[in-house]
């Protein structure tokens, strides 16, 4: 009979170390919890939502786990503002996106 696989195996599996992230509307409910499973699985993401406050207050919650979490502040529904998210992220993540996970609620 196979041994049961512990969670150490199901991060090799599913490890997204070295992939890049953006996940807008992060701060909050699901996509905070898209955020931390993202980073705790090995993803360098980054995120953005419209208040600045709550926007500091995830970075330094995750930068206390050790996740690799950047972020802008973004109205996504704003056309102008969206150009300066993709702008921000091609630069951070040197043009290379791998995940996109978009909420707007």
């Amino acid at each position: 009979m196979a041994e049961p696989k512990n969670y150490t195996n199901l991060e090799m599996r599913w490890s997204l170390e070295g992939k890049t992230a953006l996940v807008t509307g992060g701060s909050r409910g699901i996509g905070h919890a898209i955020v931390e499973e993202l980073a705790k699985f090995g993803a360098i993401v980054h995120t953005c939502c419209r208040k600045e406050s709550e926007l500091e207050k995830c970075l330094e919650e995750w930068r206390k786990k050790g996740f690799k979490v950047t972020g802008s502040v973004c109205d996504v529904s704003q056309g102008d503002q969206r150009e300066k998210l993709m702008e921000a992220v091609s630069s951070i993540f040197q043009g290379k996106l791998h995940i996109l996970v978009s909420l707007m609620i």
